[in-house]
């Protein structure tokens, strides 16, 4: 099975914030410079996964996304069924 760009660049999102889920919520920002991936690009996953209420955002200038559940309650098929709709085509 072949995953797109979108699914892998989605599961590295979801491991960072998973590694840092105890400090400071993670800009997309930041994210974006430790994985070298465009903002924008992140941007648009992140606003999937916080439709799926599987990532929330915290607003304000110390401000990010975190996990809403533990890292260990995630499966990375639903993480890249979300990302990447029906792989059944």
């Amino acid at each position: 099975m072949k995953i797109s760009t979108r699914g892998r660049y989605a599961l590295r999102l979801m491991i960072e914030l998973a590694v840092n889920q105890d400090g400071d919520p993670v800009r997309i920002k930041d994210v974006a410079i430790r994985q070298d991936i465009s903002a924008k690009y992140l941007e648009q996953i992140v606003s999937v996964l916080v439709k799926a209420r599987y990532v929330r955002s915290i607003r304000g200038p110390q401000g990010g996304y975190r996990l809403t559940r533990k890292p260990e309650e995630y499966c990375v098929g639903d993480i890249i069924r979300l990302i990447e709709g029906d792989m059944a085509r």
